[in-house]
């Protein structure tokens, strides 16, 4: 089951087992992923890395990990984009930054406590309940659900010890996606990011290329625009202060910048998205 909405906003809610697990090598930009495991012995490379997952255990992967499933049996997948719900934005709300997500030399894990287990499956199924529903509060009531269920998961991992050390090029690359979402209004070039790093930008972009990813410059560029769509199409800002709310010094700047990379005007934008 999927939920698109009007700015690409992305929900995907699933059951998939060994003859689905395909789902996951599909590329979906500045997504998030978590896996409910509903059997013993699932079977996983993340990252170069072989891991094994017994039933109810829980595992939060971003669009970085790169993911080769060996064997998966019955398995919970949902996964989600930025601008359906990002979790730094709303970070006060499920307090999940930097641990079930974008944290640094971790790969997040929860086992469900036998307590804790009805609460999971009951939101399951109000999750699978709004993902059929048709009505202009969908989105409001799928965010809610899913905000209710980082705030379920960040509970049960903060009783948990699962902070591995050693650092790898996929943590770079996280550590900066999470450098971005904090700063991508005030810091605008590769190096002002590199030196938050402690790395030179030639490194930080050879690091991207080696993950065969997207550039730098062109991730903080991403994320700028996602901002410019979201407020040009839910807020009543003037494009004016759109531009200077994301660290344009003028409109025309900001209007070459979003036609460069939307192909129209913020204006043209503002309207048809106002008609859908």
């Amino acid at each position: 089951m999927k939920f698109l909405g009007s700015i690409e906003e992305y929900l995907q809610l699933e059951t998939i087992d060994n003859t689905t697990c395909d789902i996951l090598k599909e590329p979906i930009e500045s997504s998030l992923c978590i896996l409910w495991f509903e059997e013993d012995n699932n079977q996983l490379t993340i990252d170069g890395k072989q891991c094994l997952f017994n039933k109810h255990e829980i595992v939060f992967l971003t669009e970085f990990h790169k993911i080769i499933p060996t064997r998966i049996g019955i398995t919970r997948f949902l996964r989600f984009n930025r601008p359906f719900y990002c979790i730094l934005d709303h970070d006060t709300e499920v307090g999940c930054k930097g641990i079930l997500f974008f944290g640094a030399s971790q790969l997040p894990i929860i086992k469900i406590p036998d307590n804790e287990i009805d609460k999971f499956e009951t939101l399951w199924k109000m999750f699978i309940i709004e993902m059929n529903s048709n009505d202009s509060l969908q989105i409001e009531m799928l965010q809610m659900m899913l905000k209710r269920y980082l705030i379920l998961c960040a509970r049960v991992y903060k009783t948990q010890e699962n902070y591995p050390s050693g650092k790898t090029n996929s943590d770079i690359v996280r550590e900066f996606s999470f450098l971005v979402e904090l700063h991508f209004k005030t810091k605008h070039t590769v190096t002002e990011y590199a030196e938050l790093l402690f790395k030179s930008p030639k490194t930080l972009s050879n690091i991207f290329s080696k993950i065969g990813f997207k550039t730098p410059l062109q991730y903080i560029q991403d994320r700028k625009m996602l901002e410019a769509k979201r407020l040009l199409h839910y807020s009543s800002s003037s494009i004016k202060e759109i531009a200077f709310e994301i660290g344009f010094d003028d409109i025309q700047a900001f209007s070459r910048f979003f036609k460069k990379h939307e192909g129209i005007s913020p204006s043209e934008f503002k309207q048809h998205t106002s008609r859908e």
